[in-house]
């Protein structure tokens, strides 16, 4: 076949280009206005495992409290995964943390701009590193996400499974990769998979690379990517100790520094194993156990799912209106303090079902 024309797909993203609050647009290129690398790399990052709705809320949060890479720099850990709540995949915002200091401090302030040194800054593994250089910097790499991977797979009509043909679709990404408007081309790719060849009913009439693809032509394209069957996630289970007082506020305590949601906020729990108890109360906190409490286990169980594995966790809810000595890493939270608190999505869930709503 002969290979779509780059021109053909940046004139459709001149005309139908996302307006996203991280991105330049075409027009904005067009008037000399550059790409904040900034931007680019905060969007990038949030972006990982994440969708584009999910993301936009989160990424105008940051810039007001962070408005220059400088800024989160100095902000205390704690207080970025406070923003980042809810959005999953927490190495990431520490990483965020690392790699925005050690750019201030190796780097002045400044983004690499080449590929390869950009690899060497925390939380940066190839994908990013070839968006950043190229979005932010406008230089040619091959950026291939889910997007990308589903127009190149179908264009190509490549029936390989992933993850086997990644390699491949790399290599005809790059390929297309014009050396002019380089970050242009890549966010096209990315919106065409986007908008219209996406996963299900692709509106192939509207795509402008129609007739350049073979995996319309033999009328395959929706069932393209093919993909390795993903094994069956395990699934977990373990217990939540929702202790509450009669103002609303409710005990908290810092998880560990390393390990699954690391740092992160959570009322006291057990750890999470395939053969754990839901129901044994010897399993309280021991200081939570000295005292006289009557626990009642919420009307619904919480469930959650983690890239490896499922969980399953019981809740349990007791009051308490004395002031126990806590120990070091427990606070109580009160209704407005636990809205701004470092709660992952699982342990919202937690204190939302020890409501037994």
């Amino acid at each position: 076949m002969t290979a779509p024309d780059s021109t053909t797909l940046l004139k459709w993203y001149d005309k139908n280009s996302r307006s996203l609050p991280w991105r330049t647009s075409p027009q904005e290129r067009g008037c000399g206005i550059n790409p904040n690398p900034y931007h680019v790399w905060l969007s990038e990052i949030m972006l990982q495992q994440t969708t584009v709705a999910a993301v936009r809320g989160y990424f105008e949060k940051f810039i007001t409290l962070w408005p220059k890479l400088e800024n989160l720099a100095e902000a205390e850990e704690e207080d970025l995964l406070k923003a980042w709540a809810g959005l999953g995949y927490y190495s990431r915002a520490r990483n965020l943390h690392k790699c925005a200091r050690e750019l201030i401090r190796f780097h002045n302030g400044r983004f690499p701009e080449e590929e390869k040194r950009l690899l060497k800054l925390p939380g940066i593994g190839p994908y990013t590193a070839a968006a950043i250089s190229t979005i932010a910097f406008n230089r040619h790499a091959a950026v291939v996400d889910g997007n990308v991977e589903r127009v190149i797979t179908r264009i190509f009509a490549l029936t390989a499974e992933l993850p086997k043909s990644r390699h491949q679709i790399k290599k005809y990404m790059h390929e297309l990769t014009p050396h002019e408007r380089p970050g242009d081309f890549a966010q096209a790719m990315m919106d065409l998979g986007a908008t219209i060849c996406k996963p299900r009913a692709p509106n192939c009439l509207l795509c402008p690379w129609r007739t350049k693809c073979d995996g319309y032509k033999s009328g395959i394209a929706e069932s393209l990517p093919r993909k390795t069957p993903k094994p069956i996630k395990p699934t977990r289970h373990g217990m939540a100790f929702v202790v509450r007082r009669d103002d609303g506020s409710v005990l908290l305590r810092k998880r560990a520094d390393k390990g699954l949601l690391a740092g992160m906020s959570e009322p006291p729990s057990t750890t999470w194993a395939e053969t754990a108890a839901m129901d044994d109360l010897s399993l309280v906190p021991f200081k939570l156990r000295s005292t006289n409490l009557k626990w009642q286990r919420a009307k619904h169980d919480v469930k959650h799912t983690f890239t490896h594995f499922h969980l399953k966790m019981s809740v349990w809810i007791t009051f308490l209106n004395e002031e126990p000595i806590l120990p070091d890493g427990y606070w109580w939270s009160s209704i407005k303090m636990q809205q701004d608190e470092a709660l992952p999505t699982v342990m919202k869930k937690a204190l939302k079902a020890s409501l037994n709503e």
